[in-house]
């Protein structure tokens, strides 16, 4: 039977016998499941009252340990998104009431996204749900093929460069 990306490759393999596609078959499903995965994710997070990325600045905040703040540079660098585009999240998650922003008192230049009360709540209530939904987009994969797959990818992160959070 195979997947949409077999029927490229066999597309490719019709058209052009000359050039050996495998890379195709890797990078075109690693790029699909992203596209499957962010999509169901914005619909779990959607149910939610939640976007992703603010799932994702909750979550990192979260992750950072009490009293859950960053500085809005660190929550860039993990964003990997720009300036501009994190301080238009922060602006919303701010309304929404999730995050608070809070001069350094040691640098008072510097200010310092912290998670609020309700924000901590909402993090807390949410990320098991998400884990669990998670697991089941993976569902398909047995624990084998689950740590053999991780391996896979870290592997591959690895290479790139991709090897911390700063």
């Amino acid at each position: 039977m195979g997947d949409a990306v077999d029927a490229v490759l066999a597309q490719w393999q019709r058209e052009r016998p000359d050039v050996d596609v495998w890379p195709m078959g890797i990078v075109g499903r690693v790029s699909r499941l992203s596209s499957l995965f962010g999509r169901a994710l914005k619909e779990f997070f959607a149910e939610h009252g939640l976007e992703s990325f603010e799932f994702d600045v909750l979550a990192t905040l979260r992750r950072s340990g009490a009293p859950y703040e960053l500085t809005a540079g660190a929550l860039l660098k993990s964003a990997m998104v720009t300036s501009g585009a994190i301080t238009n999240r922060i602006d919303r998650m701010e309304a929404k009431g999730l995050v608070e922003r809070v001069r350094d008192s040691e640098d008072r230049r510097s200010v310092r996204i912290r998670l609020t009360g309700r924000g901590l709540d909402v993090v807390d209530e949410l990320v098991a749900l998400h884990v669990a939904n998670e697991a089941r987009l993976l569902a398909a994969l047995d624990p084998d093929a689950r740590d053999q797959l991780a391996g896979l990818l870290r592997l591959l992160l690895e290479s790139m460069g991709d090897t911390s959070l700063e």
